[in-house]
């Protein structure tokens, strides 16, 4: 039984035929009409999340910045 199904040859996809442009921009139009924009209260907290994640972390590696900086300058005896 195993072999039988060992033996059987995979079937070769059809070949696709070269689409037009016309079918490309109509395909685009139909998955637009699919998608679900977001409304303009959702929006808005979504960019003020965005917001929030950028300058936390801009404060999180300015201060792992200025660790690494002030460590050097104890080690190597740096002044300025």
């Amino acid at each position: 039984m195993e072999n039988e199904k060992a033996k059987k040859k995979p079937v070769a996809a059809p070949k696709k035929q070269k689409a037009s442009i016309g079918d490309y921009f109509k395909g685009i139009k139909t998955e637009m009409k699919k998608v679900i924009w977001p409304t303009k209260k959702e929006l808005g907290s979504y960019t003020a999340v965005v917001l929030f994640t950028c300058a936390f972390f801009a404060v999180g590696f300015w201060l792992i910045d200025l660790g690494i900086l002030s460590a050097l300058k104890a080690i190597l005896g740096i002044s300025l």
